[in-house]
């Protein structure tokens, strides 16, 4: 209920907005004096030996982070460089931090993203509700740049580069503060950083165009690898940000859906819960970022579909420009 509040204007918004509205004041205000004691110098801030890039964005919920970053640490990669990643990995329950992530790390511990983003990319990963912590980490791990998932609002931590990842469909909603509406800073923000992604729709002004386009399926167990549409009676479900995104994409491919479930983002998933969905169809279907949570107990008929940015290369060019030249000032003893 909470999206439509936020993004379609649902009557009840209205209804509530007695209570919402007063509190989006008190979020807003909140929010921009704590901005104010970091940048103003009242509260200390931490400066890494290494270029640091934020991606991140300005509303709540899922705008498309997560790939920005894999594209980023994979178009890094193909430089030459030494590319780590930090967050604060929600949802996972790590037993000490910081906890670098490895092959055997669960997503229980480090959380979906992480976990994502250490399977594609194989870059050092390092988590810590303190990004900080998290980046003098990955200094002891060879990274000469650092690429924060999320964080544009974690002012504690110094930053070379910020980029904001838009939602293209949504956008801003209602252009309200949280809870009234989906707004972590305002619009005036956007002004203040240094390239905007917009993620499928119209991008505008300013803002970088960017596609998220799938592959093909993948199986959980085995690897194998199949066009979607060749898959008869699926049953997709997707616990991300916006679910519908998901369910669109599979439709775009002339997939089979046949029930669509969504879940909370970062959903903890029951294995009899999974099984029960999979049984009405004839084979279960879900989002990359599930996919590392369900390995574990995963059937012979669950796929997953992953997902890649997709950048032009005139605006790629733009980026890595940005990003020599931020990591040339370092000198040497960044390489």
């Amino acid at each position: 209920m909470i999206e439509k509040i936020w993004f379609h204007r649902h009557l009840l918004g209205y209804l509530l907005a007695p209570i919402l509205w007063p509190l989006s004041l008190l979020f807003k205000r909140i929010i921009r004096q704590r901005r104010h004691a970091y940048l103003s110098g009242g509260k200390p801030r931490y400066r890494a030996p290494v270029p640091v890039i934020v991606v991140g964005n300005i509303t709540a919920g899922g705008n498309g982070k997560t790939p920005v970053v894999i594209w980023l640490v994979e178009t890094l990669q193909a430089l030459g460089m030494k590319p780590g990643v930090v967050s604060r990995g929600y949802g996972g329950k790590a037993a000490a931090y910081p906890l670098i992530v490895d092959a055997n790390t669960s997503s229980l511990e480090s959380g979906d993203e992480p976990a994502l983003i250490k399977r594609r990319t194989g870059a050092p990963v390092a988590v810590d509700p303190v990004r900080s912590q998290a980046v003098k980490a990955l200094l002891d791990c060879d990274v000469d740049v650092i690429i924060t998932d999320d964080g544009l609002q974690h002012y504690a931590l110094e930053r070379d580069i910020e980029l904001v990842v838009i939602d293209g469909q949504r956008r801003f909603g209602n252009e309200q503060y949280i809870p009234f509406g989906p707004l972590r800073e305002g619009l005036e923000r956007l002004s203040e950083v240094d390239f905007l992604i917009t993620n499928g729709g119209l991008a505008q002004g300013n803002e970088i165009a960017m596609t998220l386009e799938p592959s093909k399926a993948i199986n959980l167990k085995t690897g194998e690898v199949v066009a979607v549409d060749s898959l008869p009676q699926l049953v997709a479900f997707a616990g991300i940000g916006h679910p519908p995104r998901f369910f669109k994409t599979l439709s775009t491919l002339g997939a089979d859906v046949i029930k669509t479930q969504a879940f909370a983002d970062h959903q903890a998933f029951e294995q009899a819960e999974l099984n029960q969905l999979a049984e009405q169809g004839q084979h279960l279907i879900m989002t990359e970022k599930d996919a590392v949570k369900c390995h574990p107990f995963a059937q012979d008929n669950w796929w997953y579909l992953p997902v890649s940015a997709h950048i032009s290369a005139q605006d790629k060019q733009i980026i890595i420009k940005k990003i020599t030249e931020v990591k040339s000032q370092y000198g040497s003893s960044s390489t």
